[in-house]
């Protein structure tokens, strides 16, 4: 598929998170705060630069941050993200997720189970899940998730997953099996390669570091959307 595909931006059809006429954002700008605060931002400074360059879908991943203050900030960029009519997803923590009135959660391989954030949440809640390779997928394919996560796609050093690169080639065989399901490429993605990400087969490609380069993350977000389509 291009970059361009019109069959990317169809609503999604599926009973869980985002059954809704809008199309799912090609870019899903992640506020990791280590990242963010290596770099000079504050998160909420950065969720606000974000949205200032239009990105539409992002997640909070703060690995390390007191409960209390994942909350704090949580219920910060939701309250400027629905201002925005943008949604945020909460990295691992259903509970803050469901306090905060964020969108939904995002799950790694050794969090809680989908059914059990299903059933914290709901079934309008966003819920994602990261795999790495094809027996992950096939397991995610048979949960209540709203989005498939896939990667690394290309070698990354901001978040360490133990798994290889896959490559676009696997993207591509991702892409097929999870069907009209939207899928999430993530590790690595760059200005230059997102636009190859999504012809591979991704409907969003989901960004950290390189949203940092630069120094000017709204600025960075309109290249990004400019790139893939999405403006």
């Amino acid at each position: 598929r291009g970059a361009r595909d019109d069959r990317d931006h169809r609503p999604t059809r599926f009973r869980w998170g985002f059954v809704t006429r809008a199309p799912w954002p090609r870019l899903y700008a992640i506020v990791d705060v280590v990242a963010a605060r290596h770099a000079g931002w504050n998160p909420v400074d950065l969720t606000k630069a974000y949205l200032e360059g239009g990105a539409r879908l992002i997640q909070l991943r703060a690995p390390g941050e007191p409960a209390g203050a994942q909350l704090t900030l949580c219920q910060e960029m939701v309250r400027l993200a629905s201002s925005a009519n943008a949604r945020v997803i909460v990295n691992d923590r259903s509970d803050l997720a469901l306090m905060s009135g964020a969108a939904g959660v995002h799950v790694g391989q050794d969090d809680l189970p989908v059914s059990a954030v299903r059933k914290l949440l709901g079934p309008a809640a966003v819920v994602g899940v990261s795999t790495h390779d094809l027996d992950q997928v096939d397991a995610a394919r048979s949960e209540a998730v709203s989005y498939v996560a896939i990667g690394p796609v290309f070698d990354t050093r901001t978040k360490e997953t133990g798994y290889q690169a896959i490559g676009l080639e696997f993207v591509r065989r991702v892409a097929e099996a999870v069907g009209e399901r939207p899928l999430v490429a993530i590790g690595g993605i760059k200005l230059e390669t997102a636009a190859s990400v999504i012809s591979a087969g991704a409907t969003s490609v989901a960004v950290i570091a390189d949203l940092l380069s630069g120094g000017n993350p709204a600025q960075r977000v309109r290249c990004y959307l400019d790139a893939l389509g999405d403006r």
